[in-house]
């Protein structure tokens, strides 16, 4: 399968590209950059720097939007964030850049050009929020019914929010264009928070990274940060999976059950970036998959076999 991943390149996002890379089905045809856990642009530069740690500067990097739609400025991270996920993004560690920059096109045009170039075979990962594919679906409304899937980290339809009582992070940073994707008619798959939060992945994980080279290191000590911080799941000795089950849903959509029904956002008010259902369109859609249930054991092994086999092979080079 041909893989974009949209990243807010934060320390979930991190171990979303790395599963990504390290998942032999997927040809991962370029990373693109949104703002959300960290600016736009420190967004791009840590996508980079993972890629290169991972020996994977063949992949191309390109910036998405800066700011939500109704901003008037470009975003920077709140204290909050930064607590949870570090100043820097990644837990405040320090890995090298990589000896590359993104690319001069930019995030939606290389996405529209690889829904035309692929169509089917072509599934979209947004892990942050949904600015930028709303932009691109905006500008050209057809590529809704081309592109093969956006299988996207975000919303929460039977739970409470984690930045409101009913908002989930990435819907809440920028819901008008949430509202636009979700509209859209684009096949769409939402991995919210209803599955990521009965996902883990504990501290015997990161333990064994460290025994796999430099990169197995560091991205033991990006991801201990995050349990240390991420409020998800303290008390069970881990963190929550939010997007590596997103990409892990992409490959292998049996890993979630579903219900289809039409999403609607709320943009005002107390409720702003709720997802709810649709009732008034309930008959005539579109539809969104909304994933409900997760087969938690199953992915979790599948996230850490597989990054465990990357880590090694990255070490033996």
């Amino acid at each position: 399968m041909k893989l974009v991943l949209d990243l807010d390149t934060g320390v979930d996002d991190s171990l979303a590209l790395t599963l990504a890379l390290a998942s032999p089905e997927v040809e991962l045809v370029g990373v693109t950059a949104v703002f959300g856990n960290v600016a736009r642009d420190t967004s791009a530069r840590n996508s980079l720097a993972i890629l290169h740690m991972l020996g994977r500067d063949d992949v191309p990097v390109y910036r998405g939007r800066d700011r939500a739609r109704t901003a008037d400025a470009a975003y920077a991270a709140t204290h909050e964030v930064e607590v949870i996920h570090g100043a820097n993004g990644i837990g405040n560690v320090e890995i090298p850049d990589a000896p590359r920059g993104p690319e001069d096109q930019t995030a939606e045009e290389l996405i529209a050009q690889a829904i035309e170039r692929w169509g089917k075979e072509l599934v979209i990962v947004p892990t942050g929020p949904l600015t930028t594919i709303a932009a691109v679906l905006e500008a050209d409304p057809s590529l809704a019914e081309k592109v093969g899937g956006i299988t996207l980290m975000g919303g929460a339809l039977a739970v409470g929010g984690n930045v409101s009582p009913c908002a989930e992070a990435n819907i809440a940073n920028d819901p008008e264009a949430a509202a636009v994707v979700f509209s859209s008619g684009a096949p769409i798959t939402m991995i919210g928070l209803d599955v990521t939060l009965r996902t883990l992945l504990p501290l015997e994980a990161t333990a064994r990274w460290r025994a796999m080279g430099a990169a197995g290191r560091a991205l033991a000590d990006i991801t201990d940060y995050y349990i240390r911080h991420e409020p998800a799941a303290l008390d069970r000795g881990g963190c929550v999976q939010h997007d590596p089950l997103a990409v892990a849903a992409a490959i292998d959509p049996t890993l979630v059950r579903t219900l289809s029904i039409p999403v609607k956002v709320d943009c005002a008010g107390e409720l702003r970036g709720r997802t709810i259902g649709d009732k008034e369109n309930l008959l005539t859609g579109p539809c969104v998959k909304v994933a409900l249930g997760v087969d938690a054991e199953r992915f979790e092994q599948m996230f850490e076999e597989r990054v465990e086999r990357l880590l090694t092979s990255v070490a033996q080079r």
